[in-house]
């Protein structure tokens, strides 16, 4: 059996504004390096085979401290790339809430029928991140990993592995820093997107 450990990074200021960061590379802040500190402190005693993840600045901050506590180096899959949020980007969520009411309830009840405009379609994220579960998964059948990757891209990771609904991505944004352990059995991701 695998363990994998799902870790968000810790905040960044684009995080505790309240803003849409999607693709943007934003580092993480004082608060998030102290979010950091405390989830690689929970996670010293685990015993991990590696450390996965996402390309953005604040999931490798986040991963190498990790990793360093390991003795591991950090693996990068470009194919965990957050979500494009297009026009989002940079933009508060609250705005978005007031603006665009109804938008901001599909997005939070029924993600998978929405693109954010100029943004990636919901399918083409869930397909990356399946291929590139499917390529982990196939290389880790027992041991612990870590994988390291932001809102909303670990809410999909998360669904993906467990199959289970994708859940409120608004909520999910505020989880910075934040870890949960799944166990995956064999066949845990298949070919069904």
């Amino acid at each position: 059996m695998l363990r994998i450990v799902l870790l968000r990074p810790g905040s960044t200021d684009f995080d505790e504004q309240g803003r849409i960061q999607g693709t943007l590379d934003v580092p993480l802040n004082p608060k998030g390096a102290h979010q950091v500190a405390r989830s690689v402190g929970e996670l010293s005693s685990v015993e991990l085979d590696a450390v996965y993840a996402s390309p953005c600045h604040a999931a490798q901050q986040t991963a190498s401290a990790l990793a360093a506590d390991h003795d591991l180096r950090v693996k990068v899959i470009d194919k965990l790339q957050n979500l494009d949020q297009g026009l989002w980007h940079g933009k508060l969520i609250e705005e978005l809430k007031k603006n665009q009411p109804r938008v901001y309830k599909q997005w939070q009840e029924n993600p998978q029928t929405l693109c954010p405009p100029q943004g990636e379609p919901f399918a083409h994220a869930q397909l990356r991140v399946q291929q590139a579960l499917e390529k982990l998964l196939h290389k880790h059948r027992s041991g612990v990993i870590a994988l390291v990757a932001p809102e909303p891209i670990a809410s999909l990771i998360r669904s993906t592995l467990t199959h289970r609904e994708i859940g409120d991505l608004w909520k999910a944004e505020c989880e910075c820093g934040d870890w949960e352990t799944i166990s995956i059995g064999p066949q845990a991701v298949s070919s069904s997107y």
